[in-house]
């Protein structure tokens, strides 16, 4: 029953967790990322097309590979979260957290009383339809609790919200954070990557992981050099799109070549 994600985070050492977005909502596409070799993966509720079903569908297809999973919920909403976990996630993050106040109802919606508001299921998914011993008493210490900061107001006050009790790690969105900042598009202005640092070195003096995305192995490793802990790459469908777009662009690159052959030969022939 020991929270899967927040050992990874522990024992992680000198190099930080790797993972992806998964945007797809299909599980074959997930399995296939969960074989890749990646340490963890976003199931995203936020902006992909998922419901609860779909998450389920979800995280069996990734329960057969090693990639651990992390489910955003698409809001701080005690009903979703209460769906969420009774469908089998262990860890949640939940997107757009500005203050303690609302640190603190999130890890509240993911916590049975007294500690918290979730409510009671016997023969959820979560405790193998009623197969697990004890669940209803070790589930508040074995839920893993992660809040985005995607605004510069977050950031002000991260040691408050990072500080609730409950909080295993903060993710720090560089795409909001940089729209907010009115550096839309630029998630590595010098701007943005000032304050993440800065985020991050807060972060480390109290003690809290913290983590972010980036576009590709570039940008993270900016986002490493800073300091992270745990990173994400791209998603599921960046990788399809620029696998097909490489592949198209190739492909249209050689019959342009061709056809300057052909035009070639024609003016060296006379024809």
């Amino acid at each position: 029953m020991m929270n899967a994600f927040r050992q990874l985070l522990k024992s992680s050492g000198a190099h930080p967790p790797v993972g992806t977005w998964i945007s797809s909502a299909s599980p074959i596409v997930a399995e296939a990322i969960g074989h890749a070799g990646f340490d963890w993966g976003l199931v995203d509720m936020e902006h992909a097309p998922l419901d609860v079903m779909g998450v389920v569908h979800i995280l069996q297809a990734l329960s057969g590979t090693k990639m651990l999973s992390v489910v955003r919920v698409p809001w701080n909403d005690a009903v979703t979260v209460k769906r969420v976990l009774d469908a089998g996630a262990t860890t949640l993050m939940f997107p757009f957290v500005q203050t303690a106040d609302e640190a603190r109802r999130a890890v509240a919606a993911t916590r049975y009383p007294p500690q918290g508001i979730r409510g009671m299921a016997g023969l959820s998914r979560a405790t193998r339809f009623g197969m697990t011993t004890n669940y209803f008493k070790t589930a508040n210490d074995n839920v893993g609790v992660i809040l985005q900061i995607e605004t510069p107001q977050a950031v002000e006050q991260i040691e408050a919200i990072g500080g609730v009790e409950g909080v295993d790690a903060l993710f720090i969105g560089p795409a909001d954070l940089s729209a907010a900042m009115g550096h839309i598009g630029q998630l590595t202005h010098p701007a943005v990557m000032d304050l993440m640092a800065r985020a991050v070195q807060r972060c480390k003096a109290m003690g809290c992981p913290v983590g972010t995305l980036g576009n590709n192995p570039e940008m993270v490793a900016q986002y490493r050099a800073v300091g992270f802990d745990y990173v994400a790459v791209s998603s599921d469908i960046g990788f399809i799109m620029r696998g097909a777009q490489a592949a198209i662009t190739a492909l249209r690159t050689r019959d342009n070549e061709h056809v300057h052959t052909l035009n070639s030969g024609t003016q060296e022939t006379g024809y």
